[in-house]
């Protein structure tokens, strides 16, 4: 089954429907995307004899300020209470990040006592069975400069394999083009439809596997873009992608 891509115009636009047509907050579908990514985190460390794949594995999440961000603390959350040993880098302390649901999502996890550190000067990330990166997503405008930068250093010289979040951080979405730095997952994880950019033959190695998550985007709401999609996770809530010369199908 080959699947529609979408550009991160296309994106934008699918999260303002869900939002002002159909009253699905971003918390919501923040909070899907996250258990979503904690759920593919375990698959990622189980073995076929190792029931208990998450419990006290250490897992590091690095999160930025945004929307990305807050998936990442969500599935923290979660792999939280499923037994793992989670580290939270955030880009930005608490006191600097603005309002909204990221910052609520974080709050969550002050309430709960979770391990938390925000990247400073000579900082170095533990030893992890794996990295989460949560830090930009498609809302990359630019290279990535500061702390968020410094993180992805960090991340991709860690041992650990990477896990991002609906695009390695770094990577542009619309065209494929990557930044310096920028994450070389060994898994992605993207949602609702592929990006464009994800499927470019220059952003593969970047990627590593490519899967796809439900964020609970109605199946009307792509009418609007004159797209068929069926019932992609009627199975499943994530499942994983293969790409065949730019076009994104079901691996069967």
């Amino acid at each position: 089954m080959n699947l529609p891509a979408l550009t991160t115009e296309q994106m934008r636009e699918v999260d303002r429907l869900m939002v002002e047509k159909y009253g699905i907050q971003p918390l919501q579908m923040m909070e899907n995307a996250g258990c979503n990514l904690a759920l593919l985190a375990g698959r990622l460390l189980a073995s076929d004899d190792d029931e208990d794949a998450l419990l006290d594995r250490p897992i590091v999440v690095l999160a930025g300020s945004g929307n990305n961000g807050g998936g990442g603390l969500v599935a923290a959350r979660h792999l939280l209470n499923w037994g793992a040993w989670v580290q939270i880098v955030l880009t930005h302390p608490p006191t600097e990040l603005p309002p909204g649901v990221m910052k609520h999502q974080l709050s969550i996890l002050q309430q709960m006592h979770a391990p938390l550190a925000w990247a400073e000067e000579g900082w170095e990330l533990p030893p992890a069975d794996l990295v989460i990166d949560a830090l930009i997503g498609y809302g990359l405008s630019g290279q990535p400069r500061g702390r968020a930068a410094n993180l992805i250093h960090l991340a991709n010289s860690s041992v650990a394999p990477i896990l991002s979040l609906d695009a390695p951080s770094g990577l542009d979405t619309a065209t494929g083009a990557l930044y310096d730095p920028h994450i070389s997952a060994a898994a992605t994880m993207t949602l609702a439809l592929p990006k464009h950019g994800l499927l470019q033959q220059r952003a593969r190695a970047a990627c590593g596997r490519l899967f796809l998550a439900d964020i609970s985007v109605p199946s009307p709401l792509y009418e609007h873009f004159g797209l068929d999609v069926p019932p992609l996770f009627a199975a499943d809530t994530v499942i994983p992608l293969k790409v065949v010369d730019g076009t994104a199908r079901v691996a069967e």
